[in-house]
């Protein structure tokens, strides 16, 4: 059985970061490439973030590249009160090994889909300024793209009231995916905050005796105490990991074909993502949109995989 080709377009991040950790464990993913994008934190943070868990991990032979440092029409923001000043603050991890790719992320993109023998799916899981742009730039990909496993969005906000930070970062690019015609599925908020990683969870993680399982664990740890400080939630949503264990097991996802528009224009809701969840628009579905997720397996593949290291 052949593997499935991925890219990770990322902006570690705690949640990117574990997506990667839990992508490298699956024998039935090939990380083709990684690339980064300004969200949780500035670019050259995002990058470095990930060549440090590309090294905790054993990726070194997958290529790195720093994307879009700034949004395709907006001001550039970034989460620090979310995921600290480094973007993947908590754990001690050592400076990285190497530097990234001369090659910009964009362009990395376009060429790793172009030679490509089988279909890539794209899973991009920071803000869609990347992805906009690679599909501005070279539109013929799309005909070797598989599909578009994104995190974002949702029919709730959690960056303004009606808008998640990942399409809020950049609607233009994110009108720009959802407006190509090509397969979609959507990890948006409705599923994610079912992912919670609670005293629980990382009580079991932590029973894991390797170096990864230890850093995720603190990894865990941070991202719950900022998510209980601005949320108030009793755990942390791994939001990220789920668009690879989408990958992985979609057994564990109930989905539900829809419509998606992005608006770009609305004075006090730009970035959110009009999930028709009732067909009461009448436009056509370019979606799949995450509903609800088997907890338990989820939890389950992450320390099966965990324990892989």
């Amino acid at each position: 059985m052949s593997k499935r080709k991925i890219i990770l377009d990322c902006d570690p991040g705690h949640d990117d970061a574990i997506a990667i950790i839990l992508a490298a464990a699956r024998p039935g993913l090939e990380i083709l490439g990684i690339t980064t994008v300004s969200g949780n934190a500035e670019i050259e943070k995002t990058t470095a973030n990930a060549l440090k868990i590309c090294d905790l991990v054993s990726l070194h032979d997958v290529i790195v590249s720093k994307g879009a440092s700034e949004p395709m029409v907006r001001l550039r923001e970034n989460a620090p009160g979310i995921h600290g000043e480094s973007g993947l603050d908590g754990p001690e991890l050592p400076e990285p090994s190497r530097s990234w790719s001369d090659e910009h992320g964009v362009d990395t993109i376009i060429r790793l889909v172009k030679e490509s023998k089988e279909p890539v799916t794209l899973v991009p899981t920071g803000p869609l300024t990347n992805i906009g742009l690679a599909l501005t730039k070279a539109p013929e990909i799309k005909d070797n793209i598989e599909e578009i496993v994104l995190m974002g969005g949702g029919t709730i906000g959690n960056w303004t009231p009606t808008a998640e930070f990942n399409i809020w970062a950049d609607p233009e690019a994110a009108k720009k995916v959802f407006d190509s015609g090509l397969p979609i599925a959507v990890m948006g908020l409705d599923i994610t905050h079912q992912a919670l990683a609670t005293k629980d969870v990382i009580h079991q993680v932590n029973q894991i005796d390797n170096k990864v399982a230890k850093i995720v664990g603190e990894l865990l740890v941070f991202f719950a105490s900022t998510y209980k400080e601005m949320f108030d939630f009793d755990g942390a949503p791994v939001h990220d990991v789920l668009a690879v264990a989408y990958l992985v097991a979609p057994e564990l996802f109930k989905m539900k074909d829809v419509n998606i528009a992005v608006e770009t224009k609305g004075e006090f809701t730009a970035g959110t993502t009009l999930v028709d969840l009732h067909g009461v628009t009448g436009r056509k579905i370019n979606a799949k949109f995450g509903m609800e997720l088997d907890v338990e397996g989820f939890w389950q593949l992450m320390i099966e995989a965990l324990k892989k290291y």
